[in-house]
């Protein structure tokens, strides 16, 4: 695989692409790509991404990411220099240079933040990321779950204020005290993590996750623009990736949203009535936090976390975020199948439905006719 740019005119691609693989979470699409959009303008130029197998053995990568309940970050605007100032403080800390970052997880923020300390620092991005999805704890990755620390961390927020955090190799304490730090820098901070080598990459990490967003959103916009179902053209993309599959499981118009910020997570449930456009009967329930975590049609589990559960305005076809799903919305709810490397016994130990205090076993999304 060889090297490939990124640059102003992909990012509304990569936003949606992003959006949709962050079910629900991973931070609001549109900030993430204005910030993105201003960097890369800054920068004159486009960002660099390497694929996971060009990587040198010993090169070292620092994942980058947003920390924070998503109804905060729409409020508390960033000023656009948290992530440079997060990766270089843990660069000096390590005593050596980054060779490249990475995002942690996909999302409409969160596949944006490495663009941006890239585009600021000269740096290339690696397609890959720790989740191939978005979950709400910095310990539920496949990093972690490979056995890999997510210290030394850094962290930083809007008012110039960084800090270096070492847990050891306990990822748990961890995502602790990074979420105190995050509450005390307002709900929300950015953060440099899970420094590794490029053989931990390979090993380690979701691949290519980062050209699939950008590919899934080019062929829903290309679809759109042809007047043809943006779905179809959804289901038709998937099995070129690692996520092989995705259909949409319900269609209807939101009734009901219980949607409450505690402990730096949107927590809540939606309910969805059936419209009659699908095969559905009843309703939809959608059990989330900060990320869809579940879906159920007439009290029957039909997809559960790793498998991805996103919500997809009807007729546009637009992404919904868990803190902007409101009553009266028309929407399709798309699952697509999780990547293998989430499907371990130590990923669903890290990451699974059990993982968030939910009575169900993982049992995949059926969604092959």
């Amino acid at each position: 695989m060889m090297p490939w740019d990124l640059t102003l005119t992909d990012l509304p691609d990569l936003a949606w692409g992003a959006a949709l693989l962050g079910t629900g979470g991973g931070g609001d699409p549109y900030l993430g790509k204005a910030l993105a959009a201003d960097s890369l303008a800054a920068a004159g130029g486009p960002v660099q991404f390497l694929d996971p197998e060009e990587l040198p053995e010993d090169a070292l990568v620092v994942t980058a990411a947003m920390m924070g309940a998503p109804t905060v970050v729409v409020e508390k605007l960033p000023n656009g220099k948290e992530a440079a100032l997060a990766l270089r403080a843990l660069e000096r800390h390590l005593g050596r240079p980054v060779t490249a970052t990475m995002p942690a997880e996909c999302g409409g923020m969160n596949s944006m933040v490495p663009l941006i300390s890239a585009a600021q620092l000269g740096l290339p991005v690696v397609d890959a990321d720790g989740m191939g999805r978005a979950f709400p704890e910095l310990s539920m990755t496949t990093f972690g779950a490979s056995g890999l620390p997510g210290s030394p961390m850094a962290i930083a927020d809007e008012q110039g204020s960084v800090a270096v955090v070492d847990a050891g190799p306990d990822n748990r304490r961890l995502e602790s005290l990074a979420r105190a730090l995050a509450v005390s820098m307002g709900a929300s901070a950015w953060m440099a993590l899970y420094p590794m080598s490029g053989a931990d990459v390979r090993r380690t990490a979701v691949p290519r996750t980062v050209s699939t967003a950008l590919e899934l959103g080019r062929a829903v916009r290309e679809a759109r623009e042809s007047h043809r179902d943006p779905f179809a053209a959804l289901r038709e993309t998937l099995p070129r990736t690692v996520y092989r599959h995705g259909t949409v499981v319900f269609s209807g118009k939101v009734v009901d949203v219980d949607r409450r910020t505690t402990d730096g997570f949107a927590r809540g449930r939606a309910a969805i009535a059936a419209d009659g456009t699908g095969s559905a009967e009843g309703a939809c329930e959608l059990v989330f936090q900060n990320e869809n975590l579940l879906a159920r049609i007439d009290g029957r589990t039909v997809a559960v976390v790793p498998d991805l559960v996103t919500v997809l305005h009807a007729e546009s076809g637009q992404p919904v975020t868990t803190e902007a799903l409101s009553f009266g919305q028309r929407v399709r709810v798309f699952v697509i199948s999780a990547p293998d490397r989430l499907c371990t016994p130590e990923a669903l130990a890290a990451f699974g439905p059990r993982a968030f205090g939910l009575d169900e076993d993982y049992r995949p999304a059926t969604l092959v006719p």
